[in-house]
């Protein structure tokens, strides 16, 4: 054990070490602290608290900093909610640094009570900071105290547990946040409009509860941790708001407040809070008029009346409030309540003897709360502390459940366990609203008790509401039904292998009345349907009910997975890291408060409770559902196919639930569902709910598995086109997709049921069954068409498990739609392309380096192709691949708005967006085409698609020559047809065919294939260049799974393009070969060239650099793409070669890359043209007669051979940025840097409009070691250029150059550069020293304060003098204007450069720089428009931040003659 911790400390950072990666992570934080990109702020928070428990010194001041730099701004509030939040991410760090004893608090924490400090100040704001205006803060304050208290031990007046606030006592904090508090509660408004009918819930509220849980966890953890005295004060306060305030809108947030009272101390809150709320509500409902329908048994007294009783509004909102707060309040009241049992009866049966329908749920809410009180299992006393830190006694003691130890107190919680008295109480108020209510329910149905339909609809409601919320409070308290077995013995099920111990509670009530209350609920829902099918709300609770029924478990697994929701937003603020170096404690995990495990424990334990018996039904094929279940789910079934929307969505996904449960079941039910798709006469509500159902991932799996399920279920599909609504039509597609996405073939079982059983279905008839239905001529609506061609192809793959019928299938199936190529329907088409490329695998006259020609042709006797006679005798039919290729290319729609490559999506090239739902299911089954980014733009839009070449190249593998000799004189005459869509179809082929790599392609080549290409291009046809480009590409794009195989062809396709062309060729042919030597050259993959390729890549690369100064833009373009494509394949390569060991050939070759410099080359030539290009134009714009002449095109030989190739580098320069393979060629970008640089600005408008698109793409790029050096050198050196516009292009490059590199640029460098612009600032054009000004601001604002901080002080100091100087009027001609303005600019940029702010320096510099107003042009209009852009940026918050003017500075900015508005 000590090697082994030895060799873990030797994994740690040292000291030294961990002080430079917070000091360099601090950098980023900065940046990222204040974003208004809430997650980017909360992660950066996160990453401030684990690094200030690595090095405390660093962070925590920086911290401190922050929050108070956020506290004083005023303009930028999103700034204190996440100082807020980074000060509770860090509470504990902030503690343990104040209250530790350890040794190092006092060597590096000599400043601890800054952090006592800072703590005091925000806990003091956090009361100041809740506000019913501004949520996010309010929550982010209430995380705060939450945060801060979890720390504490507990907390009390005078005590060493509290001395965070030593100024005053804390019962006069708890008295202000009460009050704080209370006013948010009376200013809150409902983020929604409050329900009112049946899913009105007592938990839905405002910001405060539907935003996050800190509202809750805050008040739980004040009040948990509160001494007995401080308990009783916050008590008495929150009664007397409690009674004396009704707050509709705020009902979730009081009854949270009182939840949170009775949670730290049921038998004090219960009496100072629940029994005034009793005796309220009992005193209110005495005396109001009734309906008996509450179970007392006076059901008749409201039917002698006529007029239907009801309650005052004010009577019926306070009652309501108030039972609802009640409800909520006694969650964990446990036997505290048992003192009130009369009073609790009275309420309920008051409740729901109520007309009002709000009454009546609000009782629900608190029988059910009631009940679970009484009978569940939760913890209590769990804010209590049980243990102190070690190194610091004020502070609890956090845990990680990795590092408990036997020997430590005990940390597990305190649980409510039922008492006898408790399970008695629920067993009575079951009899009273779950039993009575089951008997009036069937009393109902059976007789006829309410001669009014009214009277009995509020009957039903009433009783069906009680039934519900008997069952929602107890949960699975109730025992479960008992299975019955298909063997007839009866089996434990708790001896099961699955079984999960796990209870919510104490058992309550008896199986008997489980299966009572199924029988009841059966009845009930029959006679609804037959009598009142109308009557939604009676259906949904009907559906509640059959749910809690029928899937046992289900009411607590419902709220473990809403509580796993609020673990995935678990704040960083409640846990400390494993390494904590501030008391030197590592542990072996994450360590959180005891009430946080304690939270995490019960939401297991629910968890286990919700599967208990979940599992044994699923996994043990002997155990069946019993009768009583199979009633439930039938009646889920019939309400899932109910007329009205809301009924079938609720009553689905509970019939799901139970599916889940009992899979035995949903075989019965898939032929109910199929059967309403097939049936003409079905109702359109009937066939949405069958598809809604059908449409679930359990279904669809369970199809796989039962053979009759499965062909019920796609003949009721695809036998359903006669239903003719639009409704109908979109949910069976739905469906359609859905069932593609979620099919992953079929089971062995269902061949081996075929195989076994004679009189069942069996899977070669279905096969048969589908396939007649996939033909164009059986006048199925063509999608209905495309879905059985669909279900044909999955049926063919999955039949692969069926190994005796498999080859003919597959056959068949491969025959099928190779004539469906030919097909009149698009989409069809478009499938039988999917489905080629799918079954078409075998591949016996491929070529590889594994099976050479001779062999290959010796074996082509025994290996053949199962489908090579089947397909061979439909493609040799006559005419046969004309009729496919004229069907083919009517998918290519060529538009003159095409923009952008459409390669591989030729979905969406013809199809609407209703077809798109039904094709959406398209699989690719390969490797997406091309495998390497594409860039070119020259190479414009093609609609290649490489799914119709992988067709021909399949097609050709499978059946070998006589697929090419079938396709020659199609391909011949669709390659000149003056359609480009034929041309398109022609390439596609072609391409096909040429990377197919048969035995005997290599005949063929030299036969006809290479005289096709060398016409294709000579053609001087352009429309189709980009088709057959692609098609070049894809025949030389490398073969295998990673692209790095060479195909056979892709030597002599090189050769017919590297071939020169004829003397007299137009250049649109010329730059036609280039186009397509680049996109066959970018497929290369460069570490696996063989040396012909290198070669070939340095032949190139000579003529190119020889062609650099061609006549025609187009051509110079295609050269300058060609060169970056080379070269960095070329790059590529030499690194490859440089890094492994070679063979002598080779490493002669790398010898000779290495001494070639055509890069040096490039860059000296570059160099040399940039400034024999400015020097021309310099003279040019001397001469008026010069320039006339460059107006009309008239240049000497020279000047114009200067000019294209300096375009053509440029265009080398854009390629290569856009290509992401800049990298390696970044010392040729630092070299031509200086070129882009000087030359955007040129007589020649196309030179300089190219020199911008440059700059614009290499001003973002990062540059690193070495070439960074390199850079900064260009750019030093550009800034001190000559030409003034040069200067001025250098400063655009350095904003953004800085921006980018500034966290990997040197002091020394950062300093270099801000000399050098400050030295622009006297520059003697006055646009540079405006732009050098502009720049200055911004680096101002990059975060460098040193460079910063000394520049301020230093031009100040500057201006001062200047300005002294002035005013004395004693040296103005030794002065001069360059200086004064660069002084004024200085000056300028240092305002600018804090927009919003007002930091203590900038008075003084603003009312300065409006003292040189005086000044003549160009000094004026610098500080008129500097002061005006001011004023402009400060006007928000001028009423605040003028207080820290003087009054001289006030009238010194008043007098400055400028229009705020004019630059408003």
């Amino acid at each position: 054990m000590d090697y082994n911790k030895e060799e873990q400390t030797e994994l740690y950072l040292g000291k030294s070490e961990r002080s430079s990666f917070v000091t360099a992570v601090l950098k980023l934080i900065d940046r990222g602290q204040y974003s208004k990109n809430e997650h980017l702020a909360e992660t950066v928070a996160s990453a401030t608290s684990i690094l200030s428990y690595v090095e405390p010194s660093l962070v925590l001041p920086f911290l401190a900093s922050r929050f108070h730099m956020a506290l004083e701004t005023m303009t930028a509030t999103h700034q204190l909610k996440t100082a807020v939040t980074s000060v509770a991410f860090a509470g504990r760090s902030l503690f343990l640094t104040s209250f530790s004893t350890s040794s190092t608090h006092s060597e590096d924490f000599e400043g601890a009570d800054v952090y006592i400090d800072l703590l005091m100040v925000s806990l003091s704001n956090a009361l100041l900071g809740i506000d019913a205006n501004d949520p996010p803060k309010t929550l982010a304050m209430m995380q705060l105290i939450g945060s801060l208290f979890s720390n504490m031990v507990k907390l009390e007046d005078n005590s060493d547990g509290f001395t965070l606030l030593p100024m005053t006592s804390f019962s006069e904090w708890l008295d202000e946040f009460l009050c704080r508090i209370f006013s948010l509660l009376l200013h809150l408004e409902p983020s929604s409009v409050l329900n009112e009918g049946l899913h009105s819930s007592a938990t839905s509220g405002t910001f405060l509860v539907e935003d996050g849980p800190y509202y809750f966890c805050m008040l739980e953890i004040l009040l948990g941790k509160l001494s007995d005295s401080l308990y009783n004060q916050a008590l008495k306060k929150i009664s007397k708001f409690v009674h004396t305030n009704i707050l509709p809108g705020a009902i979730a947030e009081v009854g949270l407040l009182c939840c949170a009272c009775v949670h730290a101390n049921p038998e004090e809150a219960v009496v100072h809070l629940i029994e005034p709320i009793l005796s309220s509500v009992i005193s209110s409902l005495r005396g109001t008029p009734v309906t008996g329908f509450g179970g007392r048994g006076n059901s008749k007294a409201s039917v002698a009346n006529k007029l239907k009783p009801t309650l005052s509004p004010a009577l019926e909102i306070a009652v309501d409030y108030q039972m609802k707060i009640l409800s909520v309040s006694i969650s964990y009241g446990g036997p505290a309540l048992l003192t009130y049992q009369d009073q609790f009866k009275e309420v309920l049966a008051a409740a729901f003897d109520s007309p009002s329908w709000k009454v009546n749920g609000a009782g629900s809410h608190v029988l059910r709360s009631l009940l679970g009180s009484l009978v569940l299992y939760y913890p209590i006393d769990q804010y209590k502390c049980i243990c102190r830190h070690p190194s610091a006694a004020a502070l609890e003691k956090w845990i990680s459940t990795k590092d408990l130890m036997d020997n430590e107190p005990l940390m597990s919680p305190k649980w409510h366990i039922p008492s006898v008295e408790e399970v008695a109480f629920a067993n009575e108020l079951l009899n009273l609203h779950f039993q009575s209510a089951l008997d009036d329910l069937l009393r109902i149905c059976i007789t006829k008790v309410h001669p009014d339909p009214g009277d009995e609809k509020e009957h039903l409601r009433v009783t069906l509401l009680r039934v519900d919320s008997s069952l929602q409070g107890i949960l699975s308290c109730l025992p479960d039904f008992k299975p019955s077995f298909k063997n007839g013995r009866v089996e434990d099920p708790d001896h099961h292998s699955f079984f999960i111990a796990g209870s919510s509670g104490s058992t309550v009530g008896t199986t008997e009345q489980r299966e009572k209350a199924a029988e009841i609920l059966h009845t009930t829902c029959r006679y609804l349907l037959e009598k009142k099918s109308e009557e939604s709300i009676l259906f949904i609770l009907i559906i509640r009910i059959l749910d809690a029924l029928g899937n046992y478990g289900s009411l607590e697994y419902d709220e473990w997975s809403n509580h796993r929701h609020a673990w995935k937003l678990e704040s960083a603020a409640i846990i400390e890291p494993p390494v904590n170096f501030i008391v030197s404690s590592h542990s072996k995990g994450k360590r959180r408060p005891r009430w946080a495990l304690i939270d995490k424990a019960y939401m297991h334990s629910t968890w286990r409770a919700s599967q208990s018996s979940y599992h044994l039904f699923r996994t043990n094929g002997n155990i069946l559902p019993s009768d009583h279940v199979s009633l439930l789910m039938d009646d889920l079934l019939t309400l899932s196919l109910h007329s009205y929307e809301t009924v079938r969505v609720v009553a689905g996904k509970s019939l799901l639930k139970m599916m889940k449960r009992w899979p035995s079941m949903i075989s019965k039910c898939i032929l109910t569902l199929t059967d309403n798709l097939r049936d003409p006469n079905s109702p359109e509500y009937a066939v949405l709910g069958s598809c809604s159902l059908l449409a679930t991932q359990s279904i669809l799996k369970h199809l796989t598995m039962d053979l009759k399920a499965f062909s019920s279920f796609l003949i009721g599909i695809l036998a359903s086109s006669h239903h003719d609504t639009l409704k109908v039509q979109k949910a069976i597609n739905e469906l359609f997709v859905k069932f593609n996405i979620y099919f992953a073939g079929v089971s062995r079982g269902i061949f081996r049921a075929s195989d076994n059983n004679s009189d069942g279905p069996d899977f070669a008839d279905l096969m048969t069954q589908i396939g007649s239905m996939s033909f164009d001529t059986t006048g199925l609506h063509w999608r209905y068409n495309l879905m059985a061609n669909r279900v044909l192809l999955l049926l063919a793959l999955a039949s692969r498990s069926y190994p005796t019928s498999f080859p003919l299938i597959l056959s068949e199936t491969a025959g099928h739609f190779l004539r469906n190529l030919r097909s009149q329907l698009p989409q069809t088409r478009i499938l039988a392309i999917s489905a080629l490329n799918t079954l078409l695998k075998e591949s016996p006259y491929k070529m590889s380096a594994e099976k050479p020609s001779a062999l290959l042709q010796e074996s082509q006797g025994d290996i053949k192709s199962s489908l090579e006679g089947a397909l061979a005798q439909i493609f040799q039919e006559e005419g046969f691949f004309s009729e496919t290729l004229n069907s083919l290319s009517h998918v290519h729609i060529i538009t003159d708005s095409e923009t952008s490559s459409s390669r591989g999506n030729h979905v969406n090239s013809f199809q609407s967006v209703a077809d798109k739902s039904i094709t959406r299911f398209y699989f690719e089954f390969s490797a997406w085409w091309p495998r390497t980014p594409s860039w070119i733009s020259l190479l414009g839009s093609d609609t290649f698609y490489s799914n119709f070449a992988r067709i021909f190249k399949r097609l050709t593998q499978e059946c070998g020559t006589p697929v090419l000799l079938a396709l020659k004189n199609t391909l011949e005459e669709f390659a000149h047809a003056k359609e480009r869509s034929k041309q398109c179809v022609a390439a596609e082929a072609l391409a096909g065919v040429l990377h197919s790599d048969v035995n005997g392609l290599l005949e063929e080549w030299d036969t006809w294939m290479m005289a096709q290409l060398q016409n294709i291009i000579l053609s001087p046809s352009v429309e189709s260049i980009p088709e057959w480009a692609a098609c070049i590409r894809y025949a030389v794009t490398g073969k295998g799974k990673y692209g790095t195989r060479i195909p056979m062809l892709r030597q002599r396709i090189m050769d017919s393009l590297v071939a020169p062309l004829p003397q007299r060729v137009t250049t649109t042919v010329v730059a036609k070969r280039y186009a397509f030597l680049s996109a066959a050259l970018i497929e290369f993959s460069p570490p696996r060239m063989p040396i012909s390729e290198v070669l070939l890549h340095f032949r190139l690369l000579e003529e190119l650099l020889t062609n650099m100064n061609h006549p025609s833009a187009q051509v110079r373009e295609a050269i300058g793409l060609n060169l970056s494509v080379l070269s960095s394949n070329i790059r590529l390569y030499e690194s490859t070669v440089a890094n492994h060991s070679l063979e002598e050939e080779t490493n002669n070759l790398y010898s000779r890359l290495k001494a070639q410099s055509w890069a040096q080359l490039l860059v000296e030539r570059a160099s040399e043209l940039a400034l024999r290009i400015q020097t021309a134009s310099h003279s040019d714009s001397l001469e008026t007669s010069t320039a006339m002449g460059l107006e009309n095109g008239f240049l000497d030989s020279s000047s114009q051979d200067d000019i294209k190739q300096m375009e053509t580098i440029f265009h080398f320069i854009i390629s290569s940025l856009k290509s992401g393979r800049s990298s390696v060629l970044l010392d040729v970008l630092v070299g031509l840097l200086y070129p882009v640089i000087s030359l955007q600005e040129t007589s020649n408008k196309e030179l300089s409009t190219l020199a911008k698109a440059a700059f614009e793409l290499l001003k973002w790029r990062i540059f690193w070691e070495p070439h960074l050096q390199r850079v900064v050198s260009v750019v030093l050196s550009s800034a001190n250029d000559s030409n003034w516009r040069t200067r001025s292009a250098t400063l655009t490059y350095l904003r953004t150059f800085m921006y980018r590199h500034t966290f990997i640029l040197s002091y020394v460098e950062r300093r270099e550069i801000w000399k050098t612009v400050e030295k622009l600032l006297i520059d003697n054009q006055v646009e540079v020293r405006e732009h050098a000004a502009g720049v200055l601001a911004g680096l101002m604002k990059g975060g460098d304060e040193e460079l910063a901080g000394n520049f301020r002080d230093r031009v100040y100091k500057e201006a001062q003098i200047i300005h002294k100087k002035r005013k004395q009027r004693n040296t103005s001609s030794s002065q001069s204007v360059a200086s004064t303005h660069g002084s004024v600019l200085a000056l300028a940029a240092s305002v600018l450069s804090v927009p919003y702010d007002m930091p203590s320096w900038l008075p003084a510099h603003v009312t300065l720089l409006a003292q040189f107003v005086g000044e003549a042009s160009p000094i004026r209009s610098t500080v008129t428009k500097a002061v005006a852009e001011f004023r402009r940026t400060h006007a928000d918050m001028w009423s605040v931040q003028k207080d820290l003017f003087t009054e001289e500075q006030l009238e010194v900015l008043a007098d400055t003659s400028s229009s705020s508005s004019y630059f408003a």
